[in-house]
């Protein structure tokens, strides 16, 4: 069984009955979970390999617009699953270490505990933390590390007007509203605001979330429409799918835009012989041929076909249960990749010194 999807525990407790058949299941072989997996070790069994010590990594990938398909004020646009998007963090806290230090973002911070990366030749992006950094230290064989960290990137400006809805309860999922049916756009965001005789929902929002009345993010939420007297158009649904409904009117991608895969590695290692810190950074870009043959389809699909096409020419045997953190997996469908131009471009950007 060969997947694009993540290795779940339902699955994994299969991992003796595949075993003791002689099967072969190969998980999260797609972009994200998938082609971070295969380039980050790639790097790591690189940097061990050479007999230098590890001491951060980090990790964003990003599923956006293209920039020659981005005309709207959030620089968004949906190229895989929406409900993900809306319900992004939510699982719990957002856990990572951080120079020794275990630290924890709760869900009503994640948007504003940003980090900003510059990847050359695509300008700015923000990160904010993936749910659960920790796991990675098994799946990467990286015990001890100082500092690992995986995120999501947007372009700068977006977690801190998404946080407005994260802030109002607009992403909740967990309960139905009422009357939905007859509901306007402007009445569901009112719905979650304070009432007052005369101030205006637009007024009662930005009071409530101490929006400035010249920020940016009076803009983004405007362009979206969700102050408009216009019926929703769901005859049921949870905040967070009547959010979901309304985004899909406006971030959707049009015929022939273009959609952006990012994806972003930084390793930090202390160097055999020298004890020099460097830093080691490595970023694929892919843009999207329309809105059909995607960024998104190819980087989640490609590696998957691969992986199929290395078992069925019998080049890659193996028996049990994987993710592609192996060189006989990632080393084979990295190589092929780079043939579709799926490219990771590698960087010593400078010394890292110590703070004394």
């Amino acid at each position: 069984m060969l997947t694009a999807s993540y290795e779940t525990k339902e699955i994994k407790a299969f991992e003796d009955e595949v075993n003791r058949k002689g099967l072969f299941f190969l998980n999260e072989c797609g972009l994200d979970p998938g082609l971070d997996h295969m380039s980050a070790m790639k790097l790591i069994d690189r940097i061990k390999g050479q007999g230098h010590e590890l001491l951060g990594f980090e990790s964003f990938t990003g599923g956006l617009v293209a920039p020659e398909s981005d005309d709207n004020p959030w620089h968004y646009k949906f190229s895989w699953n929406p409900r993900n998007v809306i319900v992004a963090g939510q699982e719990g806290p957002a856990k990572f270490i951080q120079n020794g230090k275990y630290k924890y973002i709760p869900y009503h911070r994640l948007f504003r505990r940003t980090e900003l990366i510059d990847i050359e030749g695509y300008g700015q992006f923000e990160g904010y933390a993936n749910r659960d950094s920790l796991k990675y230290i098994e799946k990467y064989n990286l015990q001890g590390i100082p500092t690992i960290y995986r995120g999501t990137l947007r372009r700068p400006g977006y977690c801190r007007a998404w946080n407005v809805f994260v802030q109002l309860g607009a992403t909740d999922d967990s309960y139905y509203m009422e009357n939905v049916e007859n509901m306007t756009c402007r009445e569901f965001i009112n719905s979650f605001l304070y009432y007052h005789p005369t101030d205006s929902v637009e007024l009662k929002l930005y009071h409530y979330m101490h929006i400035d009345q010249d920020s940016d993010i009076i803009g983004k939420l405007k362009w979206l429409g969700i102050f408009d007297n216009t019926k929703i158009g769901l005859k049921r649904g949870t905040p967070a799918q009547i959010l979901e409904h309304i985004l899909q009117q406006k971030w959707q991608l049009q015929p022939g835009d273009k959609d952006l895969v990012v994806m972003w590695h930084k390793f930090v290692y202390r160097e055999k012989g020298t004890g020099n810190e460097k830093k080691l950074t490595s970023s694929l870009v892919v843009t999207g041929d329309d809105d059909q043959q995607t960024a998104m389809a190819k980087t989640v699909g490609m590696p998957l076909g691969i992986a199929a096409k290395l078992v069925l020419t019998g080049k890659l045997i193996l028996k049990g249960m994987y993710i592609p953190t192996h060189p006989e997996i990632y080393q084979p469908i990295l190589a092929e990749l780079e043939q579709h131009g799926i490219v990771f471009h590698e960087k010593i950007e400078k010394t890292v010194f110590p703070e004394m």
